[in-house]
């Protein structure tokens, strides 16, 4: 939400009137308040918006949005790092599901303002992965010189589940040809009638 009023140039509203810049003139001032509470309501959903209607500013709005939804408090913080430094990836989820939910949590945690360094985000996504990831959680540390990026070991991953992915795909395509170039030399056989076992064998390919 931040985003979009910095991008409509009316986030300088969520100080408030008063901590606004001194530059501005106060019909300036007036006219950025009502573009950032309109862009808030626009944004809000209707159950948020009920919690937040009767607030007459951008920054009382803004104020009430982060005491509901994005509190500071001790225990919220530590229970988001529990599930940062807990969070391990299973081989029975795909990549990409897996992926949706680390970063969630770090999104979490950026929300109330708990930042990390983005090289400590892709050492805790490494040690996450399962143990058959092994080799490849090597390569990314010591494959190249230079700090690690989420980005980079996000990307690898994708890379690696797609690629695994193509490759089932070409297995199954080889087993259906060879199944299938079995059935035709079978009917090649015994005059054009099926012997004991091109019959099992055709039982076989249609289950």
């Amino acid at each position: 939400m931040q985003a979009v009023l910095t991008q409509q140039k009316c986030v300088e509203a969520l100080k408030g009137e008063a901590a606004m810049t001194a530059s501005l003139t106060q019909a300036e001032k007036r006219e950025m308040i009502d573009k950032a509470k309109s862009a808030i309501v626009l944004i809000l959903r209707d159950k948020v918006l009920r919690d937040v209607a009767r607030e007459a500013t951008a920054a009382s709005m803004w104020a009430k949005l982060e005491s509901l939804y994005m509190t500071k408090s001790l225990a919220q913080r530590q229970l988001l790092k529990q599930q940062l430094y807990s969070f391990n990836m299973v081989e029975s989820k795909s990549i990409s599901e897996q992926l949706v939910e680390f970063n969630k949590i770090l999104d979490d945690l950026a929300n109330i303002e708990v930042n990390m360094e983005d090289e400590d985000k892709a050492l805790l996504l490494l040690c996450s992965l399962p143990k058959s990831f092994e080799h490849f959680k090597d390569t990314i540390l010591y494959g190249k010189e230079g700090t690690t990026t989420l980005e980079e070991v996000q990307s690898a991953l994708r890379t690696k589940e797609l690629t695994k992915f193509k490759d089932l795909k070409v297995d199954e395509g080889g087993e259906g040809l060879n199944v299938a170039r079995g059935r035709s030399e079978h009917r090649g056989k015994g005059n054009g009638k099926f012997d004991k076992c091109s019959k099992i064998t055709y039982f076989y390919v249609l289950i």
